[in-house]
C-alpha cells in the first residue's frame, strides 16, 4: 500500500524533480519510506507503507533481466497462489512482495496480466525494451489514479493534489464537473473538479507509448459483461465470502476491523476472525451522551461475543468544526458527506493503536440491495418500461398502504401516495421524459432539490457552460435496455459507492497512513452476486434476503433481525456549527470569484439553508467545495 506518481513524456528528458514534488506531497499514504524510477522518457515515484515483504519489498521492483519495472498501490490477495503457478513455469522471485507477481504475469500475458489479479491496486509498469508505461487500476477502483495529459505528457499520481504539485496544471473549474457536484455530492467518475484532470475508471488500463507518442484506454472488466450463473445464491454466497475472508486478512502487520452495530461489518468481523492468526481488535464510534442512533453498545456486544478487543471513538461536535478545512483537504476530491469525520476518526485511532491494516463492510448495502430507495429506482424504472410498452396504466402507478403513524408528516406522507398525487406525478414523468432514461437518482430529495434550484444560486453566465450535458445523463441509455436489476447495482456501485464511500475511506484512511480493505468489493463475490442476480432477479425480496441466507450460522438472530440503521451522525447539529464558523466564507469566495455562484446566490446559501427532507443540502455542497477550492488552490 502507498501512493504513486509519475510522468511520461515523447521526449527525453530529466523530469525527476517534478515527480518528486509529486511523491512528497503524498508521504501521509507512505510515511515508511521512498523509491524513484527515471529514464529519458519516464520519471516515477512512489510512497510506502509496509504491509507485506516488510524487509524487502522496496518499489521499485524489478523483473530479473530489469527490462520490467514497477510501482503500485495497493494490495494482491491472491499473490501466494499467483506465486506457486509462476514458480513453476520458471519464474524467478527477487522478493516477497505481493506487487513482484504482477511483472511476471505480464512476462507471461502482457496488459493481460490483470486478470489475474484479485485485490485492490492502481500501478504503473514500465516496459525498457517497448518504451511502454502500463497504467491500471483494479475492478471496483478501490484505488485511485489520477491522469492529466498535455501534448505528449501525461501525469499520473494517487491523488489530485500531487498532480497539482507538479506546477503544470492550472487550477481551472470544470463546469459540467461542478454541475453533476451539485447535483450527487460528488463527482462521478472518470471526470474531476479540474479541467483537463480524470481519474482512469475503475477496471480500465491505459498505454503510453513513448515512440511514436500514443495513449490507449481498454476496459478489461465491465459489470455488464458478467455471465448468467444458476445455483444456490446462500451457497454460492458462503463459498466466496469464505475464500475471500481468508485472503484479505493476508499482512505481515496488524489487521483491525471497523465495526458499527449493522450486519456488514458483523459478518466481516465473524468471517474473518475465526482465521486471523492473532487477536484482531474493533473500532467503533459513537456520539456525546449516547443517542438512539449510537451504536456502540451493540459493536460492543459483538466484539465480546467474537473476543476481539473494543475501541471507541467518540465524534464531538467541536472536533468536527476544528478540522473541517483538514477534512475537507483530505478527501482530494470535493465530497459533500457530513460522515467523513467517521472514517477520518476511526482510522486515527486504528493508527494509534498500531493497527494500519482496517477490514470494513462496505459494499453490502449496494450489492444486496441495502437502501430501499434503489430497490424503489429498479420498481419504478421497470415499470417505465412497462408503460413505454403499453403494458402500464395509471392503475399501476397508485399504491395502497396503511399510514406508517397517526403523526402530521407521516399522514401527508401517506396521502401523497395513497390519493394518488405521488403517482400521477410519476405517471406524467414517465409520459413526458426521454424513453431511454432510467429512474435513478433522480428521485432522491437531495438531487431533485439541486435541479429544481441550482439556477437559483448560480451565476448568470454559468448555466450555459453545462448546455447537453445534465447530470442525469449517466444513466440514459438507449432502449431496449439491459437487464435493469444490473444495471442499477452497476450505477450504485460506480456512483455513490465508488466516489463517495470508497473514495472517502480510502483518502482519510491513508490521511493517516491506514490501508483500508473492502471484503464486499472482492470481484470474485460481485461476480458470484450479478450472476446469480441475471438469471433470479431478488430486488423483489426483502432487503439482503441472500445475504443474511448465507451467514444465517455466524451470527445471533437478533442481529440478522435488526433493521437497517445505517451511519446517523447528528447532522444538522453539525451542520449549524459548521455554518457558525465558516458560512460567511461563501460570501466572497471562490466559487464567487470563478464565475460558478452569484453573488446573492452565495449570501443565500452562506446562511446554512437545510430543507425538510433532505440529507445534503446544498448549502453544505457549496461550502465543501469552497473549502476545497481554497486548500487544492493554494497549493
Amino acid at each position: 500500500m502507498c501512493g504513486i506518481c509519475g510522468l511520461a513524456t515523447s521526449l527525453p528528458g530529466d523530469n525527476s524533480s517534478a515527480v518528486k514534488q509529486m511523491n512528497d506531497s503524498l508521504a501521509h499514504r507512505g510515511p515508511d519510506g521512498e523509491g524513484f524510477y527515471n529514464v529519458p522518457h519516464l520519471a516515477m515515484a512512489m510512497r510506502r507503507l509496509s504491509i507485506i515483504g516488510l524487509d524487502d519489498g522496496w518499489q521499485p521492483i524489478y523483473n530479473e533481466d530489469s527490462s520490467l519495472v514497477i510501482i503500485a498501490n495497493g494490495e494482491i490477495y491472491n499473490y501466494i497462489e499467483l506465486r506457486v503457478d509462476l514458480e513453476k513455469r520458471g519464474h524467478r522471485f527477487n522478493t516477497h512482495s505481493d506487487v513482484e507477481t504482477i511483472l511476471h504475469l505480464y512476462e507471461e500475458h502482457g496488459p493481460d496480466c490483470v486478470k489475474f489479479l484479485r485485490g485492490m491496486f492502481a500501478f504503473a509498469l514500465w516496459d525498457e525494451q517497448k518504451e511502454r508505461l502500463m497504467l491500471a487500476r483494479d475492478r471496483l477502483g478501490e484505488k485511485p489514479l489520477y491522469l492529466f495529459e498535455s501534448r505528449g505528457e501525461l501525469y499520473f499520481a494517487s491523488e489530485m493534489k500531487a498532480l497539482l504539485k507538479s506546477g503544470v496544471i492550472p487550477f481551472e473549474f470544470d463546469p459540467v464537473s461542478i454541475n453533476d457536484y451539485f447535483h450527487y455530492q460528488y463527482v462521478p467518475e472518470p471526470r474531476t473538479p479540474i479541467k483537463g484532470v480524470r481519474k482512469l475508471a475503475a477496471g480500465h488500463i491505459v498505454l503510453v507509448d513513448t515512440k511514436p507518442w500514443t495513449v490507449s484506454e481498454k476496459v478489461y472488466w465491465s459489470m455488464q459483461d458478467i455471465p448468467p450463473l444458476d445455483g444456490d445464491p446462500a451457497t454460492l454466497i458462503r463459498a466466496q465470502l469464505e475464500e475471500l475472508s481468508a485472503l484479505v486478512i493476508r499482512s505481515d502487520v496488524p489487521v483491525g476491523i471497523a465495526l458499527s452495530g449493522g450486519l456488514d461489518s458483523s459478518i466481516i468481523a465473524a468471517l474473518t476472525s475465526r482465521k486471523y492468526p492473532g487477536v484482531m481488535q474493533a473500532f467503533s464510534v459513537g456520539y456525546p451522551g449516547r443517542p438512539d442512533h449510537d451504536e456502540r453498545q451493540l459493536a460492543r456486544e459483538l466484539a465480546t461475543h467474537l473476543k476481539m478487543p473494543f475501541n471507541e471513538i467518540e465524534l464531538s461536535t467541536e472536533e468536527q468544526s476544528a478540522i473541517f478545512s483538514d477534512l475537507v483537504f483530505s478527501q482530494d476530491d470535493p465530497i459533500a458527506d457530513i460522515s467523513g469525520f467517521g472514517y477520518y476518526a476511526v482510522s486515527r485511532k486504528a493508527r494509534e493503536q498500531g493497527v494500519p491494516v482496517l477490514l470494513q463492510g462496505q459494499g453490502g448495502d449496494e450489492l444486496f440491495w441495502g437502501y430501499k430507495w434503489v430497490r424503489q429506482a429498479v420498481k419504478q424504472t421497470l415499470r417505465k418500461q412497462a408503460h413505454l410498452q403499453n403494458r402500464a396504466s395509471f392503475l399501476d402507478y397508485l399504491q395502497f398502504s396503511q399510514p406508517a403513524s397517526l403523526h402530521p408528516r407521516a399522514l401527508a406522507h401517506w396521502a401523497l401516495n395513497n390519493l394518488g398525487v405521488s403517482a400521477w406525478k410519476e405517471y406524467q414523468r414517465d409520459r413526458v421524459s426521454s424513453p431511454s432514461q432510467m429512474i435513478f437518482m433522480d428521485m432522491t430529495p437531495d438531487f431533485m432539490d439541486a435541479r429544481a434550484n441550482m439556477s437559483r444560486y448560480y451565476s448568470s453566465t454559468f448555466p450555459a457552460k453545462v448546455l447537453d450535458n445534465a447530470p442525469d445523463r449517466l444513466y440514459d441509455l438507449a432502449q431496449p435496455w439491459p437487464n435493469v436489476t444490473v444495471e442499477i447495482t452497476r450505477l450504485i456501485t460506480q456512483t455513490y459507492l465508488l466516489e463517495n464511500g470508497i473514495a472517502q475511506g480510502d483518502r482519510l484512511g491513508m490521511a493517516n497512513s491506514i490501508e483500508l480493505r473492502l471484503p464486499f468489493m472482492d470481484y470474485r463475490l460481485v461476480e458470484t452476486v450479478i450472476g446469480l442476480r441475471r438469471s433470479r432477479p431478488d430486488h423483489q425480496l426483502p432487503a439482503k434476503s441472500w445475504l443474511k441466507d448465507a451467514v444465517r450460522d455466524l451470527l445471533p438472530a437478533e442481529l440478522l433481525a435488526r433493521p437497517k440503521r445505517g451511519f446517523q451522525p447528528p447532522v444538522r447539529a453539525w451542520h449549524e456549527n459548521l455554518f457558525q464558523h465558516y458560512g460567511h466564507l461563501l460570501q466572497d469566495g471562490k466559487l464567487v470569484e470563478t464565475g460558478i455562484l452569484s453573488v446573492k446566490g452565495a449570501e443565500s446559501l452562506s446562511t446554512g439553508y437545510f430543507p425538510e427532507g433532505n440529507f445534503t443540502p446544498i448549502s453544505f455542497k457549496a461550502l465543501v467545495l469552497e473549502m476545497w477550492a481554497r486548500r487544492m488552490a493554494g497549493i
